[in-house]
């Protein structure tokens, strides 16, 4: 577990606004772990493809990293995450899926009922 003191250590780091005020955020609502991955290095965070969003059974999810744009999706879901490709945004959108920044997702739900946290 990581302490809101340590997360804020980590913002400093950060150059990028928008990431610090995604994280700030997540502090606020108490989500640690969503704060933790999102302060880590770059390279640490989350990459993943369509075809494995299409795999989950969740029809919310959170990815703390980009979404990339190998393989298929066939459902509609609802996906927020920090970056996008742009070829899986449009993947994305053509199955109908809602696509949102992490920060957006907060500011909607707070405290992030039936949403999984990739």
């Amino acid at each position: 577990m990581i302490s809101k003191t340590q997360i804020s250590k980590r913002i400093k780091r950060k150059t990028n606004p928008e990431l610090v005020a995604t994280i700030e955020l997540a502090k606020k609502n108490n989500h640690l772990e969503l704060g933790k991955k999102l302060s880590g290095p770059t390279r640490l965070q989350s990459k993943i493809n369509v075809e494995d969003l299409n795999k989950l059974k969740e029809s919310k999810v959170i990815v703390a990293g980009k979404v990339l744009s190998q393989g298929e999706i066939t459902k509609k879901i609802e996906i927020a995450a920090l970056g996008f490709s742009n070829k899986s945004k449009e993947k994305l959108k053509k199955a109908g899926c809602e696509i949102k920044t992490i920060k957006q997702e907060l500011e909607s739900n707070k405290k992030l009922d039936g949403v999984r946290i990739l």
